[in-house]
């Protein structure tokens, strides 16, 4: 009984004669792919940042001693 009377109600709506311009049609679908852009980045930039972490952290030689700190300046230019 249900179908049926849902079959009935959407057999009898009528069209809604709706008309979108090609204007605002095109700034829907720029408006869209700019979101969807926007999203797809973020996300890439999160999957990829400890990537680019682990990249840099490789790259950077490893420092087997320390390295000795600069001697320290004086107002005297003798001892310079």
């Amino acid at each position: 009984m249900t179908a049926t009377t849902l079959l009935l109600a959407l057999g009898w709506t009528a069209p809604a004669l709706a008309y979108i311009g090609p204007g605002a049609g095109l700034s829907l679908l720029g408006a869209l792919w700019g979101v969807l852009a926007a999203v797809l980045a973020a996300l890439l930039f999160l999957l990829f940042w400890p990537l680019r972490r682990l990249l840099r952290r490789r790259r950077q030689p490893a420092a087997a001693a320390p390295r000795p700190l600069p001697a320290e300046r004086t107002e005297d230019p003798r001892l310079d």
